[in-house]
């Protein structure tokens, strides 16, 4: 009897201890999925307002804390549990001030020399030995100036004819801006994210009061006049035969609801300078007010080549699981470096060594890349061929066991099943069938990080209407960093001829045309 008591309460106190195992496990598995959703927050370059994303991290932070707090550490910490490796820093070094910069010197002497060169201790006579020259960098103020266009009239004594010559061209008809003015103003607040109002108090502590409205005018005029140089730019940038693709959100104001709604410019990259291409590299932004696949659809239509993206389902409408009636012969190519950022994420959270075996070993189809960047596309076919085709093949087999051995609703098997699902990975792989294709989507993100950067600054647009001028200034600005250009050189070139230039040329605007310096390091 003693017995059958004693088995019954082992029994009870087994199913007590499963029960408080799975307790555990299953909290562990939810804070798991909160770090990585907070590792994610605070590196979110993309979403929705500052103070709503302080808001969402605060919460999930309180939500982390009460769950640590009651939940019993494990007798032995998970297998995939262990502290993540600080990353190495390395310290830049200073390097020499550009040679063509203006420099003024300011010659420093001795007491003893201005009083006749006479040493001060003996006495004797001073000689010169040599010099130290340190440099040091400083700033010019920006200033205003007023140029004064004068057109003297002259009259014929015979016939009292009146000649004077054609007053010159201006962007904006009787406009008050220059073109350097204007390529300033535009440049400031989509090139280095500095809002009208900002502009508008900076420019009143150097003396000239330009109200913000003002300001907006000016833009909204350029924009309209750079409306058939944008549309060429389109034009180019869409007959290509291989475009990288993507989409960001951008804040809208919503007149009339007291609040901001989302819109979204499209961004399309031409750019075959990875695959040794000597096509100029461009950019082309579209603005839309929803996220629609209608709209990648529109800009796309016709398109026959390779179209790199992440798996955003509306590009589905040029590719893949479209209906036949609006399918595209467009071959969509997936990124890999989005299915490496979700093992990332977790590596970054919890230190999982299975994420950083991942990373490993996406690691080593990223150095495949390096060493055949800018070869041709036969080059590159037979080097992927040859190296990342086993690579990739081992990956998956090794990640389609690790999907065994992890819980099903882990942050981890996620990963997995996003990377190895049947209708991603071909995708993800493609690259490795055309010499042409990229293995990331890297082209077009760093087209819309400036975006992203402006939207912090800048919070919202005015309205659709100041979307799509947004678009356009992208357009320009992106398109001419790419080519090596300072983007405020350009637009000032391109505002000092688009007026008086011939419709029928207005290709020779595009920013490879035009005599301009070329900083490499702009096009990177």
């Amino acid at each position: 009897m003693a017995n059958a008591r004693t088995t019954a309460e082992v029994k009870r106190l087994r199913e007590l201890l499963a029960e408080r195992d799975r307790t555990v496990e299953t909290q562990r598995l939810e804070i798991e999925r909160l770090k990585i959703q907070l590792a994610r927050l605070r590196r979110w370059k993309f979403g929705r307002s500052s103070e709503q994303l302080e808001l969402a991290i605060a919460q999930l932070e309180m939500t982390l804390e009460v769950l640590t707090a009651v939940t019993p550490q494990p007798t032995q910490p998970p297998v995939d549990a262990v502290p993540a490796k600080p990353p190495t820093r390395h310290r830049p070094s200073r390097r020499a001030l550009p040679a063509h910069l203006p420099r003024e010197t300011l010659i420093h002497q001795a007491d003893e020399v201005t009083r006749g060169c006479q040493c001060a201790a003996c006495g004797g006579t001073l000689r010169k030995l040599g010099e130290d020259v340190a440099e040091v960098l400083e700033l010019v103020p920006a200033s205003f100036k007023v140029i004064r266009h004068v057109r003297e009239k002259h009259a014929c004594r015979g016939c009292s004819r009146i000649v004077q010559p054609a007053a010159p061209s201006r962007p904006i008809e009787r406009g008050l801006a220059g073109p350097a003015l204007l390529a300033h103003v535009i440049n400031s607040k989509y090139g280095h994210h500095l809002p009208l109002y900002r502009q508008s108090e900076i420019y009143a502590r150097a003396g000239m009061s330009l109200d913000r409205s003002t300001l907006a005018q000016w833009v909204a005029r350029c924009c309209r006049l750079w409306e058939p140089l944008v549309s060429t730019l389109q034009h180019y940038v869409l007959s290509a035969q291989k475009l990288h693709a993507d989409d960001t959100p951008m804040p809208v104001l919503d007149p009339g609801r007291g609040r901001t709604k989302r819109g979204f410019l499209w961004s399309y990259v031409r750019d075959d300078r990875g695959s040794g291409g000597h096509d100029p590299p461009a950019v082309w932004f579209a603005y839309s007010s929803n996220r629609k696949g209608e709209h990648p659809q529109r800009h796309l239509q016709g398109f026959t080549g390779l179209l790199q993206t992440d798996a955003y389902s509306g590009f589905d409408l040029i590719a893949g699981r479209a209906p036949r009636e609006v399918r595209s012969v467009a071959r969509r190519v997936l990124c890999l470096g989005h299915a490496r950022r979700h093992f990332h994420d977790l590596h970054v959270a919890v230190g999982s060594p299975i994420a950083a075996e991942a990373l490993r070993r996406i690691g080593e189809l990223y150095r495949i890349e390096r060493n055949i960047r800018g070869c041709s596309p036969q080059e590159r076919f037979a080097a992927r061929q040859a190296h990342a085709v086993p690579l990739l093949q081992s990956l998956y087999i090794w990640l389609s066991h690790t999907l065994t051995q992890v819980p099903n609703s882990s942050e981890l098997a996620q990963a997995i099943r996003y990377t190895i699902k049947s209708d991603h990975w071909p995708a993800l792989t493609y690259y490795c069938e055309d010499g042409r294709a990229e293995i990331d989507n890297l082209a077009v993100e760093r087209q819309i990080r400036p975006v992203a950067q402006g939207r912090k600054s800048y919070l919202f647009a005015g309205s659709d209407a100041g979307g799509e001028r947004a678009a356009m200034a992208y357009s320009l600005i992106g398109s001419a960093r790419s080519n090596g250009l300072d983007p405020e050189h350009y637009l000032r070139y391109v505002l000092e001829h688009i007026a008086e230039h011939p419709i029928n040329r207005i290709q020779q605007l595009l920013p490879w045309n035009v005599h301009l310096p070329r900083h490499s390091s702009h096009s990177k």
